[in-house]
């Protein structure tokens, strides 16, 4: 179910996420109804990475980099502890994203 699931998002555009998306009920919604129904609700809203070009729909049809991102984040932070105010806070996170940017930026120009 998993590997179909993720199939879906590998379509090379909208119109053949959801034929995937149809392909994928049909075959397990007999098999697991509720899981097929949560999974469909609102699916849509899934597709939106579509609007992009096609050359990012790998970057952002997750939320997995921003998900690490966050984590980098939370880890520093817990590291300092508390901060004495707003902007403390806001440098941290800026010097996160700036490292993690930079880490995208070697890793895409290496393999040029």
């Amino acid at each position: 179910m998993k590997h179909d699931a993720y199939a879906i998002y590998k379509a090379p555009d909208w119109e053949e996420a959801i034929v995937a998306l149809l392909v994928f009920a049909q075959k397990w919604t007999d098999l697991e109804p509720d899981a097929v129904r949560t999974f469909t609700k609102d699916f849509a809203l899934t597709l939106s990475f579509y609007d992009f070009d096609e050359s990012i729909h790998s970057l952002i049809r997750t939320s997995n980099a921003l998900e690490r991102l966050f984590r980098e984040f939370r880890t520093k932070a817990d590291e300092i502890g508390a901060f004495p105010n707003e902007e403390s806070c806001l440098a941290i996170f800026f010097l996160v994203s700036r490292r993690d940017h930079a880490k995208h930026d070697r890793l895409n120009n290496h393999g040029e």
